[in-house]
């Protein structure tokens, strides 16, 4: 399922149009994404949980050259997945 896949089941579960469908899904990952680029989580309950943890620099090797080369530091996007979606995975 990509984006576009997901806002025609959205349009089609609620009744509303794909250009209503678009702006709820957009305005729910914009929340999603500011609320965990300031450093909070983002939790549902039944679904899961979006946070983010820092990745500390490193020294990785070109593998073409062999040469080292820095890794800055980054933010990671880390989800976990609650324990109704797990069940109803598996």
């Amino acid at each position: 399922m990509n984006k576009g896949d997901l806002i025609s089941a959205v349009a089609d579960k609620a009744g509303i149009t794909k250009a209503q469908a678009s702006d709820a899904v957009n305005a729910v990952f914009d929340g999603v994404a500011n609320c965990i680029k300031s450093g909070d989580k983002a939790s549902f309950i039944g679904f899961g949980t979006f946070s983010t943890s820092m990745r500390n620099a490193r020294t990785g090797r070109n593998p073409q050259t062999g040469t080292e080369i820095k890794i800055p530091a980054k933010n990671m996007v880390k989800f976990k997945a609650g324990k109704a979606l797990s069940d109803h995975v598996n």
